[in-house]
């Protein structure tokens, strides 16, 4: 799967792009027909310590699958928003098998 990623206010160290690059191939096993997929990786400057956001957007057919995490790393907020994508794409596979 194609995953486009942006770096908002930083440049994204190659190792954090090839390791959610290895997550998002992984929602595949969920969902086959993934069409696009986009994560935005902000910085806020803030003193809280919780200043990484990590967004994604799936675009499936007919939808598109959208999650926000702030933690305290990006790695931390991709482990978060995949497991919560994986959810969201399993529930869409159930829904289409019950109406067939």
């Amino acid at each position: 799967m194609k995953v486009n990623t942006q770096a908002i206010n930083f440049n994204a160290e190659p190792q954090l792009l090839e390791f959610i690059q290895k997550k998002m191939n992984k929602l595949e096993l969920y969902y086959d027909k993934v069409i696009q997929s986009e994560v935005y990786l902000k910085v806020e400057k803030r003193s809280n310590k919780l200043n990484k956001i990590f967004e994604a957007k799936i675009n499936i057919p007919g939808d598109s699958l959208v999650v926000k995490k702030q933690c305290k790393s990006f790695e931390e907020g991709t482990d978060i928003a995949i497991a919560s994508l994986q959810r969201q794409l399993k529930k869409r596979k159930e829904k289409i098998r019950e109406n067939f």
